[in-house]
């Protein structure tokens, strides 16, 4: 087998930003260094090379995307018929699971975008019953009428809405410098009705997905319940005991066999002597870099937090803007104790005795308080934190080549 057909790819645009075909990295190198290309990295932490002059040709072979979509985490892949390109895992900021998973009082994840939703309407409540004058008869109570009938709108909810944004951008972002051919979605199965009517939001949320993603390229519809052999025919590995695990084998695999399907089909076949069913098509499974993508678990700027502090005071909550120069969600690095920690600002302190800056991990766990002047920005915020990890092996085995039957 030809050595170069095992390496990973490189992302190619011309001078005016077109995406070509991806190239080798040995050939990016020399490219580099013979000032013909120029290396950068797109928003998701993708490397590619944008060419100095014209290409010889516009020529490019089919590239798939495959999105398996999960509740928590959606894996995402980027395939041709010789290698993979990219493998993401994307954490979605719409129901991130509770610490207290488990146990009797269990609460949503404030972070999330249901919890942020549920403590909005818990504050509402709490606003109207404070201006309502219950000593009054209903009909002449401080009740505010109706502007509009908001019920007859057919909207995503907002976990949702969220969720399928986030899978978007990551498309949207590599279209930029992928010549995406085609994207094919799991089918989510969630056409349950309730009631005899209406359908589920995750239904509806995919629904809006696929017509966003249209835009890009087709869009081709892959049963879930294909997935599986799929992956098996291409030696994958699924973990099915901890899908929160941040590796290729919880979602990122299914995507590839998702993308691959575009390549190779189980058919029926017909001789002279016999029949039945074969694999036709040709695939393989290269290493590709692994990127994990999270949301910055930021809070919208609030009035003041809901209790009082010592002396009746309520103090700021929220808000992106620190006196210091920095933004919540920037990616800064800082020495300290002979090390380079890099992360992301998440909030600061800012009184007469301590000023500091915290700075956290991709998983939103803070690394540690440091002082503003030994910080120095690498990044604006973008709204992601971008894992990044070395081009590594999806398959319990050496990458297989299918020839045609």
């Amino acid at each position: 087998m030809n050595k170069t057909n095992q390496a990973t790819r490189v992302p190619v645009i011309d001078p005016n930003g077109k995406p070509l075909m991806p190239t080798t990295p040995a050939r990016a190198r020399r490219w580099i260094e013979a000032l013909k290309a120029k290396g950068k990295r797109n928003k998701l932490g993708v490397f590619y090379v944008q060419l100095a002059h014209l290409p010889s040709g516009y020529e490019t072979q089919p590239i798939v995307a495959g999105t398996d979509r999960g509740k928590c985490f959606t894996g995402i892949a980027f395939q041709t018929k010789l290698a993979t390109i990219a493998l993401f895992h994307a954490c979605l900021p719409g129901f991130y699971k509770s610490k207290n998973i488990g146990k009797k009082n269990q609460t949503l994840d404030r972070q999330s975008v249901t919890g942020k939703m549920a403590k909005k309407a818990e504050l509402r409540r709490t606003r109207r019953g404070q201006r309502i004058d219950r000593s009054k008869p209903f009909q002449i109570r401080n009740h505010r009428e109706k502007r509009f009938d908001n019920r007859r709108k057919k909207k995503l909810t907002p976990s949702v809405l969220s969720n399928r944004q986030m899978e978007l951008r990551v498309l949207n972002e590599m279209a930029l410098i992928l010549p995406i051919s085609e994207i094919r979605d799991e089918a989510c199965g969630g056409n349950t009705k309730k009631n005899g009517k209406g359908i589920s939001p995750v239904t509806v949320g995919q629904e809006w997905f696929r017509a966003e993603v249209s835009k890009i390229a087709p869009v081709v519809e892959v049963d879930s319940f294909d997935t599986g052999k799929y992956r098996d025919r291409l030696g994958l590995v699924k973990d099915k005991n901890n899908k929160s695990k941040q590796i290729p084998e919880t979602h990122a695999n299914d995507a590839i066999a998702l993308a691959a399907s575009h390549f190779i089909q189980y058919q029926s076949f017909n001789t002279a002597n016999t029949h039945g069913h074969d694999w036709v098509g040709e695939c393989m499974v290269t290493p590709a870099p692994f990127i994990v993508l999270t949301r910055p678990k930021l809070f919208r700027r609030k009035l003041y937090q809901e209790n009082y502090s010592k002396g009746g005071i309520l103090k700021r909550l929220g808000g992106t803007i620190t006196p210091f120069g920095f933004r919540s969600g920037d990616y800064v690095f800082v020495s300290y104790k002979g090390d380079m920690v890099r992360g992301w600002i998440g909030g600061f302190t800012d009184t007469a005795k301590t000023k500091n800056v915290s700075i956290y991990d991709h998983d939103w766990s803070r690394v540690g308080q440091f002082n503003p002047k030994n910080v120095r920005l690498l990044q604006r915020s973008s709204r992601l934190c971008v894992s990044r990890q070395e081009a590594r092996e999806s398959c319990c085995c050496p990458p297989k080549s299918f020839g045609k039957a």
